[in-house]
């Protein structure tokens, strides 16, 4: 507020808000406190909130209604833990086929769902999935 940022301002008492709503949708009092898990997943759906509106908003021409998406978007990514990368990915897409015993294309979805299990949060699924279809 001091600083005059605006947008992080708006942003951050929209979470406030969707953490408490999360609070009582789960059946806990508003004094009750969110685990980190609960927290990311939290944020996690207002980034992809704002990704899905500006997809809608710039396929209805509307840049003057994506940009504060935009804005907010950028802000949300910096409470996110960055994904790892594709390259980053396969060393573990590899050990983990090596240890199912892996080796053919109809069992990829299990790889995936393996490689998933193990990254939990901190990869995307497409990711992933892009990792897993290169070893085949």
């Amino acid at each position: 507020m001091k600083a005059k940022e605006a947008v992080r301002l708006r942003v951050v008492r929209g979470l406030l808000t969707m953490f408490m709503n999360e609070l009582v949708a789960s059946g806990r009092t508003p004094q009750d406190m969110l685990n980190d898990d609960e927290v990311l997943a939290v944020i996690k759906r207002a980034a992809k909130q704002r990704k899905e509106s500006i997809t809608q908003y710039e396929a209805a021409g509307r840049d003057e209604l994506a940009a504060p998406e935009k804005e907010e978007l950028a802000v949300l990514d910096t409470y996110l833990p960055t994904m790892m990368s594709v390259e980053a990915i396969t060393p573990i897409v590899l050990a983990k086929k090596a240890e199912l015993g892996i080796d053919d294309k109809s069992k990829m979805g299990m790889l995936v769902g393996a490689v998933m299990k193990e990254l939990a949060g901190k990869a995307n699924g497409g990711d992933v999935k892009t990792a897993v279809e290169a070893q085949f």
